[in-house]
């Protein structure tokens, strides 16, 4: 089976995909026109080859990508046409001028701090202060640190069940599963075509529920040494291991992309299963979607050529600028 170097996220009402070099978004716009948009991207590893090394890579490109799927949500949002254009607050209009940034740099900060910290509050905090309070039932840290881990990995699943059940993020997760088709088919080496990414399963084990679910097992063991004598301390120091965490992630991901060992099915199967939540069977217009941003990420020219047989060029804006 070929293997893929493309991935991607859903985003509103389309999907980003992402190949080494380069970076498209495809949306449907609510007149049925697909708009595409694509532009060269560089990672700062090329600039630094050192940070291209296990583990150090994993934490640049967790940043990395994390920066890029709000930006990409942005665009989307712009792309769209409907919504309102994202605008800088009069707080961010400020800072922006105070510090000679650009005014998107300054909303992505400000979007990616809000996430990280919603984040922190929800899946590390809380947990922790639940667990807390069975210090006087329980001694042994490392029980403790096994029922936050599941505390944690529980309050994950019901917010996504949660989520799940709103109109928008459902259509999310359906472009979700539409991205993951489009994978499939092309590292089965089939044809491009929506009939072909139809017959595919929604489930992929590079995926970033899979990620996620990893991340939170290998933070149960490197979080079970830290002690309970301090709560607030304890969180501090897990969100400083949280890069080392998430760069052994990434590389049992790699590893699980690249292999096609038995092993690895019984390692990804766990986040195969969670993908069940964040998946769901797209319609056919959200399958051509997704293969217009997978081509575009390609930098493929001629669809017709690649098999595609319907039209993703109509708005089709392109920049061979390299991405910030």
């Amino acid at each position: 089976m070929k293997k893929c170097n493309i991935g991607g996220q859903a985003v509103l009402e389309g999907v980003m995909m992402k190949a080494p070099s380069r970076m498209a978004i495809a949306v449907r716009r609510s007149d049925g026109r697909i708009e595409v948009t694509s532009k060269d991207t560089s990672s700062i590893k090329d600039k630094y080859p050192l940070l291209k090394l296990p583990v150090l890579r994993g934490i640049v490109t967790f940043g990395e990508t994390m920066v890029m799927g709000i930006k990409a949500l942005m665009d989307s949002a712009e792309l769209y046409g409907e919504e309102e254009e994202y605008k800088p607050s009069r707080f961010e209009s400020w800072v922006s001028q105070k510090t000679g940034k650009k005014v998107d740099d300054i909303m992505v900060f400000f979007a990616l701090l809000t996430a990280l910290g919603f984040a922190v509050l929800l899946f590390m905090l809380l947990p922790a202060l639940l667990t807390g309070f069975l210090g006087g039932i329980i001694k042994s840290s490392l029980i403790k640190s096994l029922i936050e881990g599941l505390i944690r990995l529980t309050t994950f699943i019901i917010y996504i069940v949660i989520i799940s059940r709103m109109k928008e993020i459902k259509r999310v997760f359906e472009y979700h599963g539409a991205e993951h088709k489009v994978i499939h088919c092309y590292e089965h080496e089939e044809e491009l075509t929506v009939e072909n990414a139809r017959k595919y399963t929604t489930l992929h084990p590079r995926c970033g529920t899979a990620f996620l679910l990893i991340v939170m097992v290998i933070s149960i063991l490197a979080f079970s040494f830290l002690k309970w004598d301090n709560i607030m301390l304890r969180v501090l120091i897990k969100l400083l291991l949280l890069p080392f965490v998430a760069g052994v992630s990434y590389e049992i991901i790699k590893w699980a992309g690249a292999s096609d060992s038995g092993l690895v099915n019984i390692v990804m199967y766990p986040g195969l299963m969670l993908q069940k939540l964040t998946t769901k069977e797209p319609d056919d217009e959200q399958l051509e979607v997704a293969l217009c941003s997978f081509l575009a990420a390609m930098d493929t020219s001629g669809e017709q050529e690649a098999g595609v047989g319907f039209e993703c060029t109509q708005g089709y804006e392109e920049s061979r600028g390299t991405a910030e």
